[in-house]
């Protein structure tokens, strides 16, 4: 099964309709903009991208890279890609996001389950069915999709990387994800409005879904040969249709109040580690965010690379901004910034997102269990206590490998020296021979408490067993894992 991955940030702008897609206003055509309160209509292109997922990298302050995949330059319609789609695309009414089967065929509901407890619709049926035929092929779909994107719209490709190595699955398996929580309203409306905010960055404009959606059908009717069928591919035309439509009025929303993208000069470079390093940024504008959240950075030696880091303070009076960023093999952004970033040098900020945020109207304690890099939202999550002058109890696990790794954990310490109600414990692999989340079971009780973890996906799939074992409650356990964002609500 794809999984969901909370690293998909791609961009996915494509070229004008090449026909397939019925024109404007056709086959996964978006609907006309309504004007926002207070404004004209806007006669300009609206800047939007269909879905890419838009989240941090398997650690905070990391990235991954995959294997190289073949050339998709060298891919042409004489390999078996057809130039445009010779079959008759379905026509798809204008749905609401929570209506997931076609006008006058009702979909069962049972009062008093949650949405994701309600038996499925039949489009989402036949969605999933799909999912799991392609799902052992999954690179093979993943290569034929971007294939006919490329050839059918070779005016996109400029706005690719140069190398898809860490961008070729990503575009696609958000879709996917997307698709397959289209029955869990709430959950997947705010996905996709994160998205479509985010994806503003790389330019796409609202006419360019139909190709996305176009070559989409392309690839799982080719794959899904087996469970394709009319009523199924109308499914995912009406599941593409509600999705990219709210990304559409998300992005177009956005872009009368926030700036597509911020420019940020590097003021300092703290190597902490050999492979570690503090950078702090200025932003050319003010730029507002939660401590908590983490935002996409492009620097000028990668273009059109992004990569997802954590704030590592909250929101400070001089406006300065602090990431900590790890060098990984083969990683192009972090070992730029860690190896090659200096003070002057001058990067790009996407906006900031994520919902691993205080709820500074309650008063309960805080469980916070950071590994590695991941203690960067940690503390920004204390800090931000701080300020708000509440005196809840804080409790921080601080993991890592070995002694070295532990190298915030000074400025933990301070803060623990400043602040009583706030505990630090450091849990180092090599010494206890212990993993971070089961350190967390020789302490306690935990049940009062609201739960937050950050770093690698391991280490947030443990401990979210691990907690909820010890009877914290699903809905107070938060955290922006990565593929684990949606499949987990």
């Amino acid at each position: 099964m794809f999984e969901a991955r909370h690293t998909m940030d791609a961009p996915t702008a494509m070229s004008a309709d090449n026909g397939a897609s019925g024109g404007a206003g056709g086959w996964f055509g978006p609907s006309s903009q309504p004007a926002m309160p207070g404004t004209e209509p806007d006669q300009s292109e609206t800047a939007a991208e269909p879905p890419g997922t838009s989240g941090r990298a398997t650690e905070h302050g990391t990235e991954t890279g995959r294997g190289e995949p073949a050339p998709l330059e060298a891919i042409s319609a004489s390999d078996g890609i057809p130039s445009a789609d010779p079959r008759v695309p379905v026509q798809s009414p204008s749905l609401p996001l929570g209506a997931t089967t076609a006008p006058g065929v009702p979909t069962p509901q049972f009062p008093g389950l949650s949405p994701r407890d309600q038996p499925p619709s039949p489009d989402a049926v036949r969605i999933r069915r799909t999912m799991a035929e392609v799902a052992p092929v999954a690179d093979k779909v993943t290569s034929y999709f971007y294939a006919l994107l490329f050839v059918r719209h070779p005016g996109l490709r400029p706005m690719f990387p140069a190398a898809m190595d860490a961008q070729r699955d990503r575009l696609l398996r958000a879709l996917l994800t997307a698709a397959e929580h289209i029955d869990n309203a709430p959950v997947l409306v705010d996905y996709l409005q994160n998205l479509g905010r985010a994806h503003r960055k790389y330019g796409t404009r609202a006419e360019h879904y139909p190709a996305v959606g176009e070559c989409l059908i392309g690839a799982l009717s080719k794959y899904a040969s087996g469970s394709w069928d009319r009523e199924t591919e109308a499914a995912w035309v009406r599941a593409y249709t509600r999705i990219s439509q709210v990304m559409i009025d998300a992005a177009a929303a956005d872009e009368l109040r926030a700036p597509a993208w911020w420019h940020a000069e590097v003021v300092s470079h703290d190597l902490r580690t050999p492979h570690v390093a503090v950078v702090t940024v200025r932003p050319d504008q003010p730029y507002p965010f939660l401590a908590g959240q983490y935002t996409s950075l492009e620097t000028p030696w990668w273009p059109r690379i992004w990569r997802h880091y954590s704030f590592a303070s909250a929101p400070r009076s001089d406006g300065l901004l602090s990431f900590h960023v790890k060098a990984v093999p083969a990683g192009w952004v972090s070992n730029a910034l860690v190896h090659r970033a200096r003070p002057g040098d001058v990067i790009r900020l996407g906006p900031p997102t994520g919902s691993m945020t205080v709820d500074h109207t309650a008063d309960s304690g805080l469980l916070c269990l950071g590994g590695g890099t991941g203690i960067a939202p940690i503390k920004a999550l204390v800090e931000d206590v701080a300020e708000h002058g509440a005196r809840r109890s804080v409790e921080v696990f601080y993991g890592a490998r070995t002694d070295n790794d532990l190298y915030d954990i000074d400025s933990m310490l301070r803060l623990q020296q400043s602040h009583p109600w706030l505990s630090v414990r450091a849990v180092v692999d090599q010494q206890v021979h212990l993993q971070l989340p089961d350190a967390v079971r020789a302490y306690g009780p935990w049940h009062a408490y609201d739960a937050y973890l950050s770093g690698p996906p391991g280490m947030i799939r443990s401990g979210v067993d691990t907690l909820r074992s010890l009877g914290i409650p699903p809905a107070r356990i938060r955290h922006d894992a990565v593929e684990e964002l949606v499949l987990a609500q």
